[in-house]
């Protein structure tokens, strides 16, 4: 899963994850686990909704955030 940040016309910033980056053509951006950057549920959906389908016009941009799976790179310095 990959983890954004989508911002919302007049809206909070939604933080969720996206099984996959969206095609082209979509007109939809589908995302799991919706919640505010804090954690706190969306007053707008109900407790038990675990997906939502955001429409493309309504979104401003989205972040998308490091994964855990991105190996740090080491680099040898000679001192």
């Amino acid at each position: 899963m990959i983890t954004v940040v989508v911002h919302i016309n007049n809206e909070d910033p939604v933080e969720c994850e996206i099984e996959k980056m969206p095609e082209q053509g979509s007109r939809f951006l589908l995302v799991n686990n919706p919640r505010l950057r804090d954690g706190k549920d969306l007053h707008y959906l109900d407790e038990d909704v675990t997906s939502m389908m955001i429409p493309w016009h309504r979104v401003n941009f989205v972040q998308i955030l490091p994964s855990g799976e991105v190996e740090e790179v080491v680099s040898f310095v000679r001192d």
